[in-house]
């Protein structure tokens, strides 16, 4: 009988395994233990390096590698449960390193545009904020932004043409429209790059009134100083 139970819980433990995204070993987390190691491996030794006006932003990795790979599978081969990790752990180097402790800021998601969303079926940063919340107790406002203009791919595109292309592409959403919120705003996003996704989204809430402390990514692809 003993044997019995130990066949059918290695049978169920087998069937409750899912693989890496990134290697394709048999795991029951997100990433297999290898591949977390990995990707911890990247963490940024000072994620607050960067933060300093205009846009105050604070990092928890360095864009490549395995990590550059992880967002990417996130993003582009339909693994939204990747954003759980990467969350908790930006939410756990905020919770060690914040540069304003005594702040208790809303946070807001980077918005996908509802044509990008339907089609990827979910918004990545929305994912990680939740995740980001959950680790760190700070309120989450989904809606806060919305993405009101459709722009083509970042990627690829040199800085004033990715300036250019993120032109008044956000509003303010629907949950700050009639009352602003009383709590700086703590965008969050997977990568920050060039910054011009950052200071669009930025721009669009300081020109209504309303107060934006930085934004947190998963990785920055900015060289510290």
């Amino acid at each position: 009988m003993h044997t019995w139970i130990k066949n059918l819980a290695g049978l169920l433990n087998l069937f409750l395994q899912s693989h890496c995204p990134l290697c394709q070993r048999a795991t029951s987390q997100e990433f297999c233990q290898n591949c977390t190691r990995q990707l911890q491996k990247c963490q940024r030794q000072d994620p607050i390096s960067l933060w300093q006006e205009p846009i105050p932003v604070f990092g928890w990795g360095e864009y490549g590698g395995p990590v550059k790979r992880a967002i990417a599978a996130m993003k582009y081969e339909n693994q939204p449960q990747i954003a759980r990790p990467l969350g908790q752990w930006l939410g756990e180097a905020w919770l060690l390193n914040s540069p304003k402790r005594d702040s208790q800021p809303v946070v807001v998601p980077i918005p996908l545009h509802a044509s990008k969303q339907k089609q990827r079926k979910y918004n990545q940063a929305a994912l990680i904020a939740q995740s980001f919340c959950e680790v760190t107790g700070l309120k989450l406002k989904l809606n806060g932004l919305a993405r009101v203009r459709e722009t083509e791919a970042q990627f690829g595109l040199s800085v004033s043409k990715r300036e250019k292309n993120l032109a008044q592409a956000f509003a303010v959403g629907q949950e700050f429209r009639h009352r602003p919120p009383n709590a700086p705003v703590l965008l969050v996003d997977d990568i920050y790059t060039t910054g011009a996704t950052a200071r669009s989204a930025v721009q669009t809430l300081r020109q209504n009134g309303i107060v934006v402390l930085g934004l947190v990514a998963v990785a920055t692809a900015v060289k510290d100083g």
